[in-house]
């Protein structure tokens, strides 16, 4: 999931660099919502290996 981040992330670089702010948005704002989800699983699977001991 973190490597879709960084993929829509790269894609919304090169979008704005290109001038396609629309395209640069969405990819921007989908590639927060990745990482974000990104985040969330790695904490609930620290506290779930933390717990499991």
């Amino acid at each position: 999931m973190l490597r879709w981040a960084v993929i829509f992330l790269i894609i919304a670089i090169i979008a704005a660099i290109f001038g396609f702010g629309g395209i640069a948005a969405s990819a921007t704002g989908i590639a927060k919502i990745l990482f974000f989800i990104f985040l969330i699983m790695f904490v609930v699977s620290l506290l779930a290996g933390v717990f499991r001991k």
